[in-house]
């Protein structure tokens, strides 16, 4: 997760910054960005962050004039001394509005409410590509060179797939693994996601394949693959809601 503070006092900033990384340890932070200018500078040349921390109050003016300046997707908590701008606030991506100075409770239950949001996102958007997809026709058959034939191996056969040394492979139900012309995004595309998830960036795994789930640190999940060597099959904390939809549809 990435997080960017916009607040022209360095120690609020400071604070915000110690109070957020205890609540969100993996989280990477940016700033302070302490003006309208560098923020929008910053905007500009930057990817949209996961969440942002932003005061009104900064040296050359109210900061909702970036948002005038420049479309900003992410969501925001906004900080701030005064009470009077709730409203205004709550027009843009406003998860939260806290007062200063920042009651560390008030703050965790704004990260809270954040993190409830984007779960309740991952899990439609998963829902409402498993229904679009559900109109098209997915991939029922790969082509695989076994020595010098040509054999058409069915999906039904394929256990998952998987990268390594910039190639992709595919492993059937006995453990024999052959290398494909796809990608992985390719292949979200053309499989069936009733079947298939998207695990991570370097497995796709059917239902059938799946052989233990566990519980991992920071919310994660780890997965263990039928006859597969990676013992390290990680999922994300972004993505447990989905993968736990996916499961349970």
């Amino acid at each position: 997760m990435e997080i960017l503070i916009i607040e022209d006092e360095k120690p609020a900033a400071d604070r915000l910054k110690t109070l957020v990384s205890v609540l969100l340890p993996d989280a990477r932070i940016y700033g302070h960005i302490d003006s309208i200018n560098s923020a929008v500078s910053w905007f500009e040349n930057h990817p949209a962050p996961d969440l942002i921390f932003c005061d009104i109050h900064l040296a050359d003016g109210q900061s909702f004039e970036i948002f005038e300046r420049i479309k900003v997707n992410s969501p925001i908590i906004f900080t701030t001394a005064y009470n009077q701008y709730a409203i205004k606030a709550f027009k843009l991506n406003s998860v939260d509005y806290l007062l200063k100075p920042l009651d560390p409770a008030e703050l965790e239950s704004a990260i809270q409410k954040f993190q409830r949001q984007t779960l309740n996102l991952s899990v439609d958007i998963h829902q409402l590509k498993s229904l679009l997809l559900s109109e098209q026709s997915y991939k029922e058959r790969f082509l695989i060179k076994i020595g010098e034939k040509i054999h058409s191996l069915p999906v039904s056969e394929v256990s998952f797939f998987f990268t390594a040394e910039k190639a992709t492979f595919l492993q059937n139900h006995d453990g024999r693994k052959y290398i494909i012309d796809y990608t992985l995004e390719q292949l979200e595309n053309l499989l069936n996601p009733s079947r298939f998830y998207r695990l991570n960036r370097k497995y796709i795994a059917s239902f059938e394949s799946i052989e233990g789930i566990f519980s991992y640190s920071n919310s994660r999940m780890k997965v263990k693959l039928n006859k597969c060597d990676d013992n390290d099959i990680l999922i994300s904390r972004e993505k447990t809601a989905s993968f736990k939809a996916w499961l349970d549809r």
